[in-house]
């Protein structure tokens, strides 16, 4: 039997929200989530600047046997049509595997974590965008 091992981290070369954070930092978020969750914390898999685009997340989702979950920056990282999303949801949870978004400080392991980030997303979609300070 295979021991799997750690969280692999998954950040973001576009914005997130709108809002474009350097790797290192969103590294540095990840990494205190990982430390102040007692979570073995594996290297980032960087996704690919591309609206989109969802490549490197399919080839992490595949380690999905040889490791305990994925610690996303942020869950808004995530696909933005729900069907894709609740794909991801379903193949991690049938891995025995967990989801983590450190910037949301959320961890996914079941049906009602997922029902809480879709709650999340229909906020998302339906509150008014923020208008910068001054306009």
């Amino acid at each position: 039997m295979n021991k799997r091992f750690g969280y692999r981290g998954y950040i973001a070369s576009r914005p997130v929200r709108g809002l474009d954070q350097p790797q290192n930092v969103q590294n540095l978020v990840i990494r205190d989530y990982a430390q102040r969750n007692g979570l073995p914390y594996l290297l980032s898999a960087t996704e690919y600047a591309m609206d989109g685009c969802y490549m490197i997340l399919e080839s992490v989702l595949e380690e999905l046997p040889k490791i305990e979950g994925i610690m996303c920056y942020s869950l808004f990282m995530l696909p933005q049509k729900q069907d894709r999303r609740m794909d991801i949801y379903d193949r991690v949870f049938r891995a025995g595997a967990a989801l983590h978004g450190a910037l949301e400080n959320m961890a996914l392991t079941g049906e009602a974590d997922m029902h809480k980030v879709e709650d999340m997303f229909l906020v998302e979609q339906f509150a008014p965008q923020q208008v910068p300070m001054g306009l």
